[in-house]
């Protein structure tokens, strides 16, 4: 059974979005996502400092099966990048919501996020996209 932890909001392209502060927020890949890539073998993660747009691919996870794009779920700036993937990117596949975490983004306010958060989907309607 796929985990799909009720606080955190979630993309159509398989990312999670955790609120860790007024203007930040942690970015992953869902328990869905990393079952569906099989073992992970190699994440290129974003450059900090970097500007990014929603819906830019920022990162690349690749697997012994594929390669997928990592989308930005929205428009900020990237001010950390999980570097324990760079010698264990297996972590995606055993704690894909905690300590496999891919990078944090910034926004400039807080009521901005509240939109953007609250324009992307819940739990529910996650379960939705994957047939949950």
């Amino acid at each position: 059974m796929t985990q799909t932890p009720e606080d955190l909001r979630y993309t159509e392209e398989h990312e999670w979005v955790r609120r860790i502060a007024p203007t930040r927020v942690r970015v992953g890949i869902t328990d869905y996502a990393q079952s569906q890539l099989g073992d992970v073998v190699f994440v290129q993660l974003p450059e900090t400092d970097a500007d990014v747009a929603a819906a830019d691919s920022i990162a690349e996870v690749e697997s012994t099966k594929s390669v997928s794009d990592i989308y930005a779920p929205l428009s900020a700036k990237v001010v950390a990048v999980n570097d324990k993937l760079s010698s264990a990117p297996e972590t995606l596949n055993t704690d894909p919501y905690g300590e496999g975490w891919l990078f944090e983004l910034e926004v400039s306010d807080a009521a901005s996020l509240d939109v953007t958060l609250g324009e992307l989907l819940d739990a529910a309607g996650y379960q939705g996209v994957i047939g949950g």
